[in-house]
This record gives C-alpha cells, sequence and structure tokens, in this order.
C-alpha cells in the first residue's frame, strides 16, 4: 500500500532537519580526507559514467538520515508503481509510461487492449524503416534527389530534448562516420526562428518533421504553415517534403498532408519524450536508427539501476534526496548545471524545462498546498564558458547555489593539441577539477574582494566520452532525479498548468476579446 504524504509530515525527515549546517566542506575536502571522500563517496551509472558527490555537504549521519527518508517516502515502491502502470499523473489522471519507450522494467501495462510496450516499439520500428528508405534514396524529393537535411518543428518538450540530444551526438557522429543527414530546429513562434532555419538550408533537399501530440499546438502550426509557404514559393510540394509526430487521436495522424505520420500517446509528457519518436524521428533520420537505439539501451540500463533500494547503490535517487537536503533543509534556491563538453551545451535548458516544469509546482498531488518549498531554480551553461560569464556569483555571491558537473576524459571529434605542456582536453579537465576544490574550500585572504568562503557543494557525473550509450544513460539519471524529487515532496511532476494560462490569455488578445491593461499591452506591442 502506498502512502502519499507530504514530506512535512515524515518522522526521518524531521530527523534530517537537525543535520542543518553539519558537514562543513572546507575541512572535510582539504587533504587526506578530502582525498578518502572522492574515493568512497562515488556511485556506478550505466554506460561507465559515475556520480560522484564528495564534494556535496553530507557525512555518514547525514546519509543515514536521508536513506531513512527514502524508504519512509517509499521511493522504490512509487518508482515501481510508476513503470508498472499504475495512474501515477493524478492532475491529467494519466499513466506515466516513457521508460517504456527504452524497455519493460516491470509487469507488461495493457490499456484497452494494446500492450504499450509493443506500441511504442512498434512505432520506433516505423520511424527507423522511413530512416532507412530516406538514406536509400527509396524516399526522395520529386526530382528524385536524396534529402540531406531534416528540420524539427516543435516547441517545448518537442524542441528542447531533442535538440539537446541532437548536439550532443553530432560531433561523436562525425567523428564516427556515421552523420546521415543535417539536423536544424524551429520552435520559436517568432518568424525571424524559422526564416534563420530556411535562409541557411536548401528546402529542395530537406525534410520537416512536425511534432505536436494534440496536433493543435499554436506555435507549432504557425511554424508548419510558415515552412509550407516556403515550400510553396520554391515550387515545391510540402506534401513531398514533410512527416508527422503526433498522436492516433489528432487530425495530422491521417493527413495526406504528410509522408508519414508516427505516434506517440498521452501517458509520454514533451519534456519526458526524447526516447520515443518525438526524439526517435529526428535522430534516426541524422544519425541512422542503431544508433538511435544505442541511446535507448544507455537509458534503459540507466533506469534499471534506479530500480535498487539502496540509495547509495542508486545515483538518481541519492542524487533526489541531496538535492531535497540541500532545497528544503539548507534552504538553497536554486541548481546550476555545469557540463563540461560543449557537445552538451543545450542540456542544461533541456534539464531546466525538465526539472522546472515537473516539480514547480506549490501544491500537491492532491491539489492541496504545501507548506515548504519545491522545486528549485535551474540554470547553466557549458564550462568553461560559464566561469567567464555567472561563476563569480557562484563563488562570491550572496546564495549558495549547488553545483553539478559533468565532465569527459576524452574528447569526441578525435581533434586536439599540445600547447605549453597539455591538450585541450587536459586543460578543460583540469578547469574541472580546480573549480569543484575551488568551490569547496575557498581561500582566506585579507583582502575580502579576494576572499572565498568556499562550503559551495557540487557533485560530478563522469565518464570517459559522450557516447550515445552515455548519453541516454545521462538522460535517463535527470529524468529519474527529478521523478524522485517529486515523489519526496509529494507533488504530482507530470502536468504543466502553470504553462496554460499566458496561452488561453493570448488567444483573447488575438480574437481582439481584450480591456483594461490587457488591452493596453496589446495596443503597445502594436497588435
Amino acid at each position: 500500500m502506498l502512502n502519499w504524504k507530504n514530506l512535512d509530515t515524515l518522522a526521518a525527515w524531521k530527523n534530517l532537519l537537525a543535520l542543518k549546517d553539519k558537514v562543513k566542506l572546507p575541512e572535510v575536502m582539504a587533504g587526506a580526507e578530502g582525498a578518502r571522500r572522492v574515493a568512497e563517496y562515488a556511485v556506478p551509472m550505466a554506460a561507465g559514467l559515475t556520480y560522484n558527490y564528495a564534494a556535496k555537504a553530507v557525512d555518514g549521519d547525514v546519509l543515514d538520515a536521508l536513506c531513512a527518508l527514502a524508504k519512509e517516502a517509499q521511493l522504490t515502491e512509487k518508482y515501481e508503481a510508476l513503470y508498472s502502470g499504475e495512474m501515477i499523473n493524478t492532475g491529467e489522471k494519466r499513466l506515466v509510461l516513457h521508460q517504456l519507450t527504452r524497455g519493460q522494467l516491470g509487469k507488461a501495462v495493457v490499456v484497452d487492449g494494446t500492450d504499450k510496450r509493443a506500441f511504442y516499439t512498434a512505432q520506433q520500428e516505423k520511424a527507423a524503416a522511413f530512416a532507412q528508405k530516406v538514406h536509400s534514396g527509396e524516399i526522395c524529393n520529386a526530382a528524385g534527389e536524396k534529402f540531406t537535411t531534416v528540420v524539427q518543428i516543435g516547441i517545448g518538450g518537442s524542441d528542447l530534448g531533442p535538440r539537446a540530444m541532437y548536439l550532443a551526438l553530432e560531433n561523436w557522429a562525425k567523428q564516427e562516420g556515421l552523420q546521415k543527414m543535417e539536423a536544424r530546429f524551429i520552435s520559436n513562434v517568432d518568424p525571424d526562428d524559422a526564416a534563420g532555419v530556411l535562409k541557411g538550408i536548401d528546402v529542395a533537399h530537406s525534410l520537416f518533421v512536425l511534432v505536436s501530440k494534440s496536433g493543435t499546438t499554436l506555435e507549432t502550426l504557425t511554424n508548419e504553415s510558415f515552412v509550407k509557404d516556403a515550400l510553396r514559393k520554391a515550387g515545391l510540394d510540402p506534401a513531398r517534403h514533410m512527416v508527422a509526430v503526433t498522436s492516433q487521436t489528432s487530425p495530422l495522424a491521417t493527413s495526406s498532408d504528410y509522408l508519414a505520420a508516427f505516434f506517440m500517446d498521452d501517458f509520454i509528457g514533451g519534456r519526458y519524450s526524447s526516447t520515443s519518436c518525438v526524439g526517435g524521428a529526428v535522430l534516426s533520420l541524422a544519425f541512422g536508427p542503431e544508433v538511435f537505439q544505442r541511446f535507448l539501451d544507455g537509458a534503459a540500463a540507466e533506469d534499471k539501476l534506479a530500480t535498487e533500494a539502496d540509495p547509495l547503490k542508486n545515483a538518481a535517487m541519492l542524487d533526489a534526496l541531496i538535492g531535497v537536503y540541500e532545497r528544503n533543509v539548507q534552504g538553497w534556491p536554486a541548481t546550476a548545471v555545469l557540463p563540461y563538453s560543449q557537445a552538451l551545451s543545450r542540456f542544461p535548458a533541456h534539464l531546466q524545462q525538465l526539472d522546472m516544469e515537473s516539480n514547480g509546482k506549490s501544491v500537491n498531488r492532491f491539489g492541496e498546498p504545501v507548506d515548504y518549498v519545491t522545486g528549485p531554480v535551474i540554470f547553466g551553461e557549458p564550462g568553461t564558458n560559464g566561469q567567464h560569464s555567472f561563476y563569480q556569483l557562484l563563488h562570491q555571491g550572496t546564495d549558495i547555489i549547488p553545483l553539478q558537473f559533468v565532465g569527459f576524459r576524452q574528447n569526441q571529434a578525435g581533434m586536439d593539441v599540445e600547447i605549453q605542456g597539455s591538450t585541450s582536453q587536459q586543460k578543460l579537465c583540469a578547469n574541472v577539477a580546480a573549480q569543484i576544490m575551488a568551490f569547496a574550500c575557498g581561500k582566506q585572504d585579507a583582502n575580502p574582494n579576494k576572499n572565498f568562503a568556499g562550503g559551495r557543494p557540487s557533485s560530478i557525473i563522469v565518464g570517459d566520452r559522450l557516447t550515445p550509450e552515455a548519453l541516454g544513460a545521462l538522460l535517463a539519471h535527470f529524468e529519474n532525479k527529478v521523478m524522485f524529487q517529486g515523489f519526496l515532496w509529494n507533488l504530482n511532476s507530470f502536468d504543466q498548468e502553470g504553462v496554460q494560462l499566458g496561452k488561453v490569455l493570448a488567444k483573447k488578445v488575438l480574437a481582439r476579446e481584450t480591456d483594461g491593461a490587457l488591452k493596453a499591452y496589446s495596443d503597445l506591442l502594436g497588435i
């Protein structure tokens, strides 16, 4: 029997409150003790990754309290209920099944007589077969020429995740000789977005993937019209250049405007959809279905590790627990995601949506107000660029902001140069190590402007190289972390009512049904 209780009603939570400020990072990270922590405070992940939390402000007592909290909050049981097909999305009364797009963790999930794992697999196979026909030239443009570019049209989860995943693998695929097509993305309803993409591609050799679950998303349909207009002006038939990723009940599903349609359903939220056809179609076209399958395999392996009941052996669960400790006990308001990999340049943006749209809630899963803070603000940029931007505030600002580093020992492109006794990759990795210690230990100086208090906690996920398997594991880690935190806060991490009100008012503005300040702002913007 699952008990869905607010965090502040749990006995283990009250015990954890007594451990506020227990660990002083400048003390425990110095010298031999720091080296011991780096060796011991590590949890293996899938695809050769490791989650290392040595520079987090925790010790044995805090970890014991977090393990007790995980048990009382029934994190393992709630995770099992989710992947076994129980109705976890209370706001929309839906199952949560994105993990079935990459594997079967528990019993078969059957809805209205349909095995959902088989359904998702069939759609992936359909997209794979389509991609192979495009690559072979069997599906081509009206002149019989191959498509060389794929453009995804979508917004939110239909853009952020797939875009981040594509960029993460682009250099790797080129180095491995696996790049099949260039990919571009159109998301913003701002016409400069679509125009900028269209002016930079050869539309006659471009295939467009329209992604909208409902088939009614205003920004996406507007951009579709923008693209179709450009195709017609180029003397091309849009129906020969477009495919759809949508639900079986949407108006796009059987339209003759598309070469093919690949289906998803309401059990997969947009921000959790990168391993469905939302990401699968564009990634299979760009890199080939085999690469997309490797990405799925990495995610599936990490999902399996997340079933481990012991938080000290479960990286996603431990990351979630420490995050709640930092947010609710220490009172720290934000988390910075800092990948020291240019390939992950858009990964923080994806995690921003994943985390803030999931757990940016002030009522629990039953619609009752909570009396504690929930999801943190998520932001980040790749290193070392961020060091020359916002790290000043991270090091010496008034707020302590926990940090999540991601780093790799090898680069993707297979190109490097040695300057002043070290390669570019070594310089990059040196900066990661230095930043972790600088944040943790600080530096005392008589000059207040040069004094670093330290005590700024961080974790790092580290691996050898960013491969499709590693990327899948990385994605699944953060998805599972966000879900575990939602369980702890007793939230519904799978709806997003907060994005709806603005959409409703925008439609009123466009229909000229406004008055008062809304009309004044509309007039100000020339609508």
